[in-house]
């Protein structure tokens, strides 16, 4: 079955040459990334929040040996190129790649975004490629609910583990 918006699910050499283009176009780069192993309503705020600082929303996704590392055993719940195809659909994201790199720095050195979005996990202070960041002359910016939604608890409260 062919995947819906494969327009949008670029690889990183793609990706660069999009955000070339659309740089070339005049439009600021938001960089927001996760696993986003069990779409739910903070990850819907968290990319709505992202867009609307702005110009055109890349999403860095973890791929699976990422979210395995970070999650653990089980994980994660859809394969990346389910969950890219997920977020594909959503009309706030411009672009994914999915990165198999334990955080985002090698992709912000190549992308070099204007902003880095986090969510509520994070501060400005706090964000581990925040210097990395800065060095270049970008912002981060930190978002969003309070962590009351977590694709782990949600796992947790369904089955018990």
């Amino acid at each position: 079955m062919p995947t819906s918006c494969p327009e949008k699910i670029l690889d990183r050499g793609s990706l660069r040459q999009r955000v070339a283009e659309w740089r070339r176009r005049g439009d600021l780069i938001v960089l927001a990334n996760g696993c986003f192993d069990l779409l739910h309503v903070g990850h819907i705020r968290y990319i709505r929040a992202a867009k609307a600082l702005g110009g055109r929303l890349v999403v860095a996704l973890n791929s699976d040996d990422s979210v395995r590392a970070i999650k653990g055993k089980g994980r994660p719940l859809m394969p990346a190129s389910e969950r890219a195809e997920i977020l594909a659909a959503l009309s706030d994201v411009d672009a994914i790649t999915i990165f198999n790199e334990p955080d985002v720095g090698a992709l912000i050195r190549e992308l070099r975004p204007e902003i880095q979005a986090k969510g509520p996990d994070y501060t400005v202070q706090n964000v581990p490629e925040r210097e990395l960041v800065l060095e270049y002359g970008g912002r981060i910016e930190s978002f969003g609910d309070p962590k009351d939604h977590s694709s782990s608890e949600m796992v947790r409260r369904w089955t018990g583990f």
